[in-house]
């Protein structure tokens, strides 16, 4: 609790400082923009979160949302403009790819005991490299077309929430009642922090750890999708680059422990406000945004040594 009250008096110190800045005025085109990153980046938080949760980590989030964002568009007109594939059908296979790749990393990690940081850097290869094989390093796009779906899914705000954080949002509750109302999201936090020990308390542990994996990867797919929503078009080569970065710092910003078993769904809504708040604030100061990663890089390094002197710190006052 005190580090989660710690982070919201942070995310409300960073939101006065914009606010109050001469160089900045906030109107409702800052806070709509705002809210749109929020609950775009907080999409692939919540399944970086809970993965971290578990014990586990994922470094091809971006590659998979560089691989939704290129098939979707393509299986959309894959019978050509005059005879465009129900969205429908094409929304659910790219889900269905997303939840393929998780349970593939899944099962490499708990059946073959492959390392899990080894299988999804590789993964960040393999499907990068799918999305521009497929694609013929081609630009894949919607056009005029399906104007629709875009309303429904990101164009059209609800009231004076943009699409992206609504959608954020009802994945925080529903997210926040599995993980925090059940017994499943208990045992996620029992493997994370000590799977031996779950295993010796009868949980299936491969079972979980699976479903984590395929939780983090059908959100990144799903990401895949309303990034073409909102662009219209993806490049294979680099759309979702460096996405998986932002998502696990988030989470870690957030409260998630890279050891496991620790973290919240309410952290993971803050961790990803500072960061799109940090974001404001690099430009309000005049840095370039290419730089944001190092500023975000710079701020977790500073908060990490910050904690580790404090525990040794409070282990010395203990000894004492």
């Amino acid at each position: 609790m005190k580090k989660l009250l710690g982070l919201f008096l942070f995310f409300l110190a960073l939101y006065l400082t914009l606010y109050l800045a001469p160089e900045t005025t906030p109107n409702l085109a800052f806070h709509y923009n705002l809210g749109r990153d929020i609950g775009y980046y907080g999409i692939l938080t919540l399944g970086a979160g809970i993965l971290i949760i578990s014990g586990g980590i994922d470094l091809s989030i971006g590659s998979v949302v560089g691989l939704a964002a290129t098939l979707f568009p393509m299986l959309l007109l894959a019978y050509g403009e005059s005879h465009p594939l129900n969205p429908v059908w094409a929304i659910g296979l790219i889900l269905l790819l997303g939840a393929a790749i998780g349970w593939t990393h899944g099962i490499l990690i708990t059946k073959l005991k492959l390392q899990p940081f080894v299988v999804t850097l590789c993964g960040l290869f393999i499907y990068r490299g799918l999305a521009r094989w497929i694609s013929g390093e081609q630009v894949q796009g919607l056009g005029n077309q399906f104007s629709s779906l875009k309303d429904l899914l990101y164009t059209q705000p609800l009231g004076p929430l943009p699409k992206f954080l609504v959608i954020f949002l009802t994945l925080v509750v529903l997210l926040g009642m599995f993980l925090h109302g059940t017994v499943y999201g208990r045992y996620l936090y029992a493997i994370g922090g000590n799977e031996r020990a779950a295993r010796y308390a009868g949980i299936s542990v491969d079972r979980y750890k699976i479903l984590a994996y395929i939780i983090c990867s059908t959100l990144a797919a799903f990401a895949g999708i309303l990034f073409i929503m909102q662009h219209n078009s993806a490049l294979p080569s680099n759309t979702g680059s460096f996405y998986e970065l932002y998502a696990i710092a988030a989470a870690v910003l957030g409260g998630c422990s890279l050891r496991g078993g620790e973290g919240t769904i309410v952290g993971m809504v803050l961790g990803t406000a500072i960061i799109w708040l940090l974001d404001r604030l690099t430009l309000m100061l005049g840095i370039r945004s290419e730089l944001l990663p190092t500023v975000v890089g710079a701020f977790l390094l500073a908060g990490a040594i910050l904690e580790a002197v404090l525990q040794r710190w409070q282990g010395g006052s203990h000894q004492d």
